[in-house]
């Protein structure tokens, strides 16, 4: 019964204040069990219930919790460790983490990015790397990078429909240009910008300068090919669109990097039928009969093309895998994980080489592909702005502050030259 005189809430109001009890009671599970197995791998913490007390009340006051440096790094090792879909896991205790969570604002944000990319470069000797910008909050989202990766070649599509460059960037391609980027001559590997949204800001594109981007000229070690056929990749692999979970927060700008496997290059991205699409030209050079599948020719360019990849590489100084070391790492590590008491879950699909995938002990294998926390998830909504299908504009006062509705053509400016890096 109600007080004399005091009328009971609306309706509404209770709805809002069961969601966000709900919510923090959510979150407040999800953050127990990180803290908990963050101090039972590393027992030397100690004082778990006075940082489980701090953290309830906190998520109370709130609505949300700060991780700890230590919490952050601990967290963001075990989300690579974690990833199902990783093959290189094996060194997830050496990731490098950045802790850029005071950075909310997109110029500050791309310039860090350009700096993750020179630290991860190393001259070459690839860095496992991560740089954390500011979380999701309550009412607030944090920082989005739309970019799939960091450096990631554009794709001009023509008007009769022919693609100069990587077709599976058409859609951001022309988002930057939507965004004010210049035109001017085109090539098959012109990097993009990166498109970085802001906190309560809009999408605005950035270059990246020359010297973050180290890319490697791809060439034949038989001869034939050479440069003249304008080759080439990038050297650091570093993942830009998916969000870093850990305890229930999410950081969805957290660009992270390993070192390349040589297949994701050469039997993927330079061979997919829906990408370069290299095969038929190597086919031709090598003279194969490509009137039938059934002459193999193209498992016989496929190997020539990932030979040269790895020569490349190699020749450049640039770390890179091949299939079969990175699948007798895989072993060991989970071996060591074993010994730790714990299970190794894995994508088979994902695993499993696009290459030869039968000479490689991980094929004769099954795995669990349940996910698990802390992780790196790919959300739908990242992927769209990955593939460039929308344009998000802030509305004050909604749970997720962003729509997938057009800003128009008044938008952010095109950065160019050099600036001043946090």
């Amino acid at each position: 019964m109600n007080p004399p005189g005091k009328r009971p809430a609306p309706e509404s109001v209770r709805e809002g204040v069961s969601r966000a009890s709900a919510r923090e009671a959510a979150l407040w599970r999800e953050a127990d069990a990180f803290i908990r197995q963050h101090h039972d791998e590393e027992p030397a913490l100690g004082g778990l219930g006075d940082r489980l007390a701090a953290v309830r009340q906190e998520i109370h006051r709130t609505g949300t919790y700060r991780h700890t440096p230590a919490e952050l790094t601990f967290g963001a090792r075990v989300a690579w460790r974690n990833s199902n879909r990783c093959i290189g896991r094996l060194y997830w205790r050496s990731l490098r983490v950045r802790d850029l969570r005071h950075l909310t604002d997109a110029e500050p944000i791309a310039d860090a990015c350009a700096d993750h990319l020179r630290i991860a470069t190393n001259g070459g000797h690839i860095r496992p790397l991560i740089s954390v910008f500011a979380p999701d909050a309550p009412g607030r989202p944090g920082p989005r990078i739309w970019n799939e990766q960091l450096v990631r070649y554009a794709g001009h599509r023509a008007d009769d429909g022919r693609v100069l460059g990587d077709p599976r960037n058409t859609g951001i391609t022309r988002l930057a240009r939507r965004l004010g980027a210049p035109g001017g001559a085109r090539s098959a590997f012109d990097v993009l910008p990166l498109i970085v949204e802001g906190v309560d800001d809009k999408p605005r594109a950035f270059e990246l300068p020359r010297d973050a981007v180290l890319e490697v000229p791809l060439t034949h070690p038989g001869g034939l090919w050479g440069e003249e056929w304008g080759l080439r990749w990038h050297a650091v692999p570093a993942i830009s669109s998916m969000c870093l979970e850990i305890g229930g927060i999410c950081y969805p700008a957290a660009p992270f990097n390993g070192w390349y496997m040589g297949t994701e290059i050469g039997a993927r991205n330079l061979a997919d039928t829906d990408r370069y699409d290299l095969l038929p030209r190597i086919a031709e050079r090598l003279g194969l009969d490509t009137t039938s599948d059934r002459s193999l020719w193209k498992d016989r360019a496929l190997v020539e093309l990932n030979l040269a990849v790895l020569h490349s590489f190699d020749r450049a100084g640039v770390t890179m895998a091949d299939h079969h070391t990175e699948s007798a790492r895989f072993l060991r590590h989970m071996e060591n994980e074993a010994r730790k008491g714990r299970e190794v879950h894995a994508d088979w699909a994902w695993i499993v080489p696009p290459m030869s995938g039968a000479t490689t002990p991980v094929f004769h294998r099954t795995y669990d592909a349940t996910e698990r926390r802390p992780g790196f998830v790919q959300h739908p909504e990242a992927a769209a702005r990955a593939r460039g299908e929308s344009i998000p504009r802030h509305r004050p006062g909604t749970p997720s502050g962003r729509t997938t509705q057009g800003y128009g053509t008044a938008g952010p400016r095109w950065a160019t030259g050099p600036r001043s890096r946090p």
